[in-house]
């Protein structure tokens, strides 16, 4: 059954995740290129980085919730990591099977170029509002975020 134009349905490309998803896609455009030239890292490994240094010492499957990845993108994206150098990866203690990330000196280092990138990027994306605004938003989403989950 199509809806008619008359209906009170809003049109696509005025609903919020159509506009999120939009966002999304421009704003991923310009951090695929500004990663690697600012960072060395592809914009997934610099998330996973960004994350592992936020919140360590992490597992796979953590590191997969707080980057928003699926648990085999996490684990590809923390070896590419431990292969550059950046990430150690140990034995859990608690779960002989399970593994720990966190940083080694150079990722902490790659860390603080990553986190000022991130910095620069939310600027670029959210300079136009004011900060009043950017605060409200913040908690918009906030909101928008527990509810979902």
């Amino acid at each position: 059954m199509t809806q008619s134009k008359e209906s009170s349905v809003a049109p696509l490309e005025r609903t919020l995740t159509y506009r999120l998803h939009r966002l999304h896609k421009l704003t991923d455009a310009d951090s695929q290129q500004a990663y690697p030239a600012q960072t060395g890292l592809s914009l997934s490994d610099g998330r996973c980085l960004a994350s592992i240094g936020n919140f360590e010492p992490l597992s796979v499957k953590d590191l997969a919730q707080r980057a928003n990845l699926n648990k085999s993108q996490a684990s590809r994206a923390a070896q590419s990591l431990v292969a550059q150098g950046l990430v150690l990866k140990d034995d859990h203690p608690g779960d002989g099977r399970g593994v720990v990330l966190s940083l080694t000196a150079q990722g902490r280092e790659t860390f603080k170029h990553t986190m000022t990138l991130i910095e620069q990027r939310n600027v670029a994306i959210f300079g136009c509002l004011t900060i009043h605004e950017q605060a409200h938003l913040s908690q918009l989403f906030d909101r928008l975020i527990a509810h979902a989950g």
